[in-house]
């Protein structure tokens, strides 16, 4: 039998699988991505939001000063390798729902902090929307343009015979002296990017996951400038096709499956009629499983056992952001041994992945 000799084999292609491999090629690694092309995975679904920001304290999202301007890079970069605009600078309208919500805001803005402001004219957005108590600005907030950024880099991956189309066959892995066999590649190395499907990887199952579930809608609503990303219950997010918008999400953390619900739909239909001064209509429902993790931080590195077998999972609701940068640091661990960040090495997790595990190839 004739092998195919890779140094990296991937598993998976999503945003972090996107870069781990965008990354290979730049460095000029051969490598070989497998991944069953899925409609319901969170890749698809997301918005691209990437948010300088989080939560109702108005917290700097971890990392912010090394992460984001690390991510504009990035996305810079291989949108101008394919030739698409992967990536815009934004800004996002925060509409205070309550007093309550307001003040975090305003005690942060007397610190200073970075990021935040009020909005110069406080009636700019009254025509589009129903708002009482003032609006902030979030900024630079990005818009990654996820619809057109990860099909153009599966269609070069098939162009260049960089990927293979199918499901993983985990009876198929062999560990090998020189690394790892997988039916026709030969690797030194393979990593799983395997998303919300990692929970189930008889590899790394035993990592913390914390899979929730997320829904969005998408409307027309063509008089709402698209502009800006608007916040208020909900995020409104504007995408490629002018008119349209993302609506979501919401985080569910018991579910059966990965599908739409009616009553999230209800819900924020009724929701948005409250925000929006303006028509719209529903024109599309979507819903993803999201790899998110009980600490809050992605998974990377690899397993103390099969030491050939890696990781670059978990990254959450802040994918856009934390992928390009991990996916980065993995490999510069892989190539030039370069320690990967504490928060992140599931060195942290030696202990529990050292159990036996069932179908795994010894």
């Amino acid at each position: 039998m004739a092998f195919s000799k890779q140094q990296l084999i991937i598993v998976g292609l999503g945003i972090s699988g996107t870069f781990l491999s965008w990354f290979c090629h730049q460095a000029g690694i051969d490598f070989m991505v497998i991944d069953e092309e899925r409609p319901n995975v969170p890749s698809r679904v997301a918005a691209g939001i990437i948010n300088p920001v989080t939560g109702r304290r108005v917290v700097k999202v971890w990392l912010d000063d090394q992460v984001l301007p690390f991510a504009e890079k990035a996305y810079q970069s291989i949108g101008d390798f394919l030739g698409i605009n992967a990536i815009t600078k934004t800004s996002v309208i925060d509409f205070f729902p309550n007093p309550f919500m307001k003040e975090p805001f305003l005690k942060k803005l007397s610190r200073k902090e970075a990021y935040i402001r009020l909005l110069e004219d406080d009636s700019q957005f009254a025509p589009y929307f129903n708002y009482e108590f003032g609006t902030g600005v979030i900024e630079p907030a990005y818009i990654v343009n996820m619809t057109a950024l990860l099909p153009a880099w599966r269609n070069f991956l098939k162009t260049a015979n960089k990927l293979q189309e199918e499901p993983l066959d985990f009876s198929a892995i062999n560990i090998i002296p020189s690394g790892i066999e997988y039916k026709t590649i030969q690797a030194a190395t393979l990593i799983f990017c395997d998303g919300a499907r990692g929970a189930e990887n008889p590899y790394f199952s035993l990592l913390p996951f914390a899979l929730n579930k997320g829904e969005a809608v998408v409307i027309k609503a063509p008089e709402l400038p698209s502009g800006y990303l608007y916040k208020k219950s909900m995020l409104l997010a504007p995408l490629a096709e002018k008119g349209l918008f993302w609506a979501g999400t919401n985080y569910i953390w018991e579910f059966d499956d990965d599908l739409p619900t009616k009553q999230f739909r209800t819900a924020t239909e009724q929701t948005l009629k409250q925000w929006l001064r303006v028509p719209f209509t529903i024109i599309d429902h979507k819903a993803a499983v999201r790899p998110a993790t009980v600490e809050r931080r992605p998974f990377a590195g690899f397993h103390p056992v099969y030491k050939n077998i890696g990781v670059l999972n978990g990254m959450g609701t802040k994918g856009c952001s934390l992928a390009p940068y991990f996916a980065n640091q993995l490999l510069r661990n892989i190539l030039y041994r370069e320690p990967l960040l504490k928060e992140v090495d599931i060195a942290r997790f030696r202990q529990v992945l050292s159990r036996p595990l069932s179908g795994t190839a010894e």
